[in-house]
Order: C-alpha cells, then sequence, then structure tokens
C-alpha cells in the first residue's frame, strides 16, 4: 500500500500497527455493517501521520474492501496520508499533533453528560506529548472524572527529526500522567496478550480517565528502520522494499 502510493510515515505505523491490531481484534465495540451507530466506541488516532495503519486495520475488520488500501496517498483517493473521517469507520480526521486528546476528551465527556455507555480510546505519539494542548486536554479529563476516556501513547522515544530525549525530556513520563490525575499502566507495546490484558480492565481506577504507555519500536519487524530517525518519514522501494517485505513475511 505504501510501496505503490509513495507516501506514509512508515516507521511510525509499525511501531502502533500491534496496539490498532488488538483495538480492532474485538476491544473496540465497533459494527463495520453500523459505522455510525451511537452505541459504538469511538477511537481517535491522535498521530493521524500513521493513517496507512489505522486504514489497514479498518479495512481488515471490514469496514471497507482491502483491495481500496492500494488507492492510498493517490490523487482522489479518500485513503489521505493522514487519517481522514471521508472512510467509514474514522471518527475525525487528525494529523496536526496535540489535538487527538482534545477532540477525544470533548467526546468523553459529551458521552458522560449523556449518561451514554461507549467508550473513547484516543492514541497518541511520543512527540505530541511535547505540546501544551495535550496537557491541558489530560486536566481538563482529570477534572472532570472521564473514566470512558482512554489514552494510550505510542512511546516509541523517536519523533519526526530526533530522539524523544534530545527534542525535549518526557521523563518520568508515567509520574507525569498519574500527577495530572489519571490512572496509568505500561506495557509492552507489541505484547498483544500484554496490551489485550490492560485494555478489557480499563478503567483502571474508579472516577479516573486511564493511561496506557505502550513501549514500542520504532519501525517494529524490519531490522534497518528499527529504532532509526531516517524511517519516520522515508518509504522503502527498489532492493529496500524487497528487503523489509522479506522480513516481515519471514516473521510468525
Amino acid at each position: 500500500m505504501t510501496n505503490i502510493g509513495g507516501g506514509a510515515h512508515i516507521g511510525a505505523v509499525f511501531s502502533c500497527v500491534d496496539i490498532l491490531a488488538v483495538l480492532y481484534g474485538g476491544i473496540l465495540h465497533v459494527d463495520p455493517t453500523a459505522p455510525k451507530s451511537p452505541i459504538r466506541d469511538r477511537f481517535v488516532l491522535s498521530k493521524g501521520h500513521a493513517g496507512a495503519g489505522l486504514y489497514a486495520a479498518l479495512a481488515e475488520r471490514g469496514f471497507f474492501p482491502v483491495a481500496q488500501l492500494l488507492t492510498h496517498y493517490q490523487d482522489g483517493s479518500d485513503l489521505s496520508g493522514h487519517v481522514s473521517h471521508k472512510l467509514p469507520g474514522v471518527d475525525v480526521s487528525t494529523g496536526s499533533l496535540g489535538h487527538g486528546l482534545s477532540i477525544a476528551s470533548g467526546m468523553a465527556y459529551a458521552a458522560k453528560l449523556k449518561s451514554a455507555p461507549h467508550r473513547v480510546v484516543c492514541l497518541l505519539s511520543d512527540g505530541e506529548c511535547d505540546e501544551g494542548s495535550t496537557w491541558e486536554a489530560a486536566l481538563f479529563a482529570a477534572h472532570h472524572g472521564l473514566s470512558s476516556l482512554v489514552a494510550i501513547v505510542d512511546y516509541n522515544r523517536i519523533q519526526g527529526i530526533a530522539p524523544v530525549a534530545d527534542v525535549l525530556e518526557l521523563e518520568p513520563f508515567t509520574d507525569k500522567w498519574a500527577a495530572f490525575g489519571w490512572a496509568v499502566r505500561e506495557v509492552d507495546g507489541h505484547d498483544h496478550a500484554a496490551l489485550r490484558t490492560a485494555l478489557v480492565s480499563v478503567p483502571f481506577a474508579p472516577g479516573k480517565p486511564s493511561c496506557l504507555i505502550a513501549h514500542t519500536t520504532k519501525g517494529k519487524g524490519v531490522s534497518f528502520m528499527e529504532n532509526t530517525v531516517l524511517w519516520h518519514y522515508r518509504i522503502p522501494r527498489g532492493a529496500e522494499f524487497d528487503a523489509a517485505l522479506a522480513e516481515l513475511e519471514a516473521q510468525p
């Protein structure tokens, strides 16, 4: 999909695909035949540059034909580089980092006012946790006791141009979320069983929003992409594409 389209943030996609697979493999209460159902769980991909991963998950879940993935990033396609709500199953277009948690908090607050039972899940990048708007939303969610809200942070420790620690250190990261009034857990973001165990137990504490810090690897699954800033933007072509695909196909 990304090779044909010629654009995607492939390293950012590979760090969160396991999270997306678990969410759409049974955690999120969604129905491909009724994508606008009022009782559905809401999902916000705050790291909208990883839209290719969400598109793949939605297609595999049956929201639209898998063949449509081959139109990704092409003129006239609904599968834009940053995730677009033109597609069934996408609740909100995202891409300008730092806005997703604010949107998700608003959704969760609206649900609380209506006594609606659905949950709101927001997948963030670690880099956007440099943004003040993220922490404003975190304060808002805790203040209003939005226990239906779940923030998952894809903590791969690399943002667009450099390691997170070099741009703006986040540690002690868990302590920050706890200090802002959230119930926090940490997990291996590539361990499906561990992810599932954590996500079925939300809310982690009564009356609090939940934050799951998922420790991940940028470019996971392709040796020459892993933990490398270069592959935040770059798309494999030619021999690199063949080598990447061979490594992915060789995995169990």
